[in-house]
């Protein structure tokens, strides 16, 4: 019982996550929002016995990849309307 809740927990999340990707205007919280999606992800894999699916999830997904995203974005130039 408490298996299909930890389950369920988790997917409220990702889906929470999810829409927080999309919903975002900043793209650094997108991108943060995002590595949280992934970490969630990875306890899941987790969860269901797949423990080096888990930890390749959180070292390229929520770590190397929303790593990547930032350093990128941050390497941009903000753009709020207007003329550039």
């Amino acid at each position: 019982m408490s298996e299909i809740f930890f389950h369920l927990i988790l997917i409220a999340g990702m889906l929470f996550a999810g829409v927080l990707v999309f919903y975002f205007k900043d793209l650094i919280s997108a991108a943060i929002a995002f590595g949280v999606l992934s970490l969630l992800l990875s306890l899941e894999f987790f969860i269901l016995q797949a423990p080096d699916v888990a930890i390749a999830e959180a070292g390229i997904g929520a770590g190397l990849t929303t790593a990547i995203l930032v350093i990128a974005i941050r390497g941009t130039e903000r753009f709020e309307g207007g003329e550039p």
